[in-house]
């Protein structure tokens, strides 16, 4: 199937997220290279195409939420997601998800010690507020001027920010349909934790060679089986793949 032939509300048909969910669906986003590596000079940029920028503003048209880790959120610079305000309003209508506003979905960056820069662009470059998932041993000063930036900042979880305590984070505040943009440890961690039910995996074709690591590190993950939505390949070679997980039967 090629990309080009595709519109926009044909993709948002092929990613909504499942209807009438009663927890967080976690759908993790990656790009890596056709031999696996999942930055150039330590960022992913570098790996995108027309095809992928094209999903990226559509899977965050659908998400409630952007989840991201610490080192990713600085290592790329992160601002505010950037969405289509009346695609959100759209889906909103129809159940879809997006805002009744139009409004982008938060950012949530997941960072043990709040290790954030309050001036940085994720605070002044942003329609919504981000959230701050971090830990009791977060220096308080910190946590204070991530709050006076504007950030609603979570304390997650009496045993510390275990992948559970995201998830209960996020259900209380309605963020059910949830994009987790990375980084390899955060993904890992998900994983291990059996709460990833979905992969959308762009392959670049580019082959990179180099230190790059895999999308997903983790010391505990068991192999999670899963099972392939769809293949859309563009005509500049660029592979979209979208992964679920297969659920059994009880």
């Amino acid at each position: 199937m090629q990309f080009t032939t595709l519109t926009p509300d044909d993709l948002l048909r092929l990613y909504s997220y499942p209807s009438r969910l009663g927890a967080p669906w976690f759908r993790v986003n990656f790009i890596a290279t056709v031999d696996g590596a999942v930055s150039l000079d330590g960022v992913s940029g570098p790996l995108g195409t027309p095809a992928d920028h094209a999903l990226f503003d559509i899977q965050r048209d659908l998400a409630d939420v952007v989840l991201v880790g610490g080192g990713t959120a600085r290592a790329e610079n992160y601002g505010g997601a950037h969405t289509d305000a009346h695609r959100r309003i759209r889906l909103h209508h129809h159940g879809l998800g997006g805002a009744p506003d139009g409004s982008p979905p938060p950012i949530a960056v997941v960072t043990a010690r709040a290790d954030l820069d309050p001036a940085g662009r994720l605070f002044t470059d942003t329609v919504t507020p981000p959230i701050v998932l971090t830990t009791a041993a977060a220096p308080m000063e910190r946590r204070e001027r991530l709050t006076a930036a504007g950030a609603e900042v979570i304390v997650a979880g009496p045993d510390g920010m275990t992948p559970t305590a995201i998830r209960d984070a996020l259900t209380a505040r309605g963020l059910l349909r949830v994009l987790c943009e990375g980084g390899p440890s955060l993904f890992g961690r998900l994983l291990g934790a059996g709460l990833v039910d979905e992969l959308c995996l762009t392959v670049s074709p580019l082959l990179a060679a180099g230190s790059a690591g895999r999308i997903a590190v983790s010391d505990n993950a068991t192999p999670t089986p899963m099972s392939l939505r769809h293949v859309l390949l563009d005509s500049d070679g660029t592979m979209l793949t979208r992964w679920e997980r297969q659920h059994t039967q009880s």
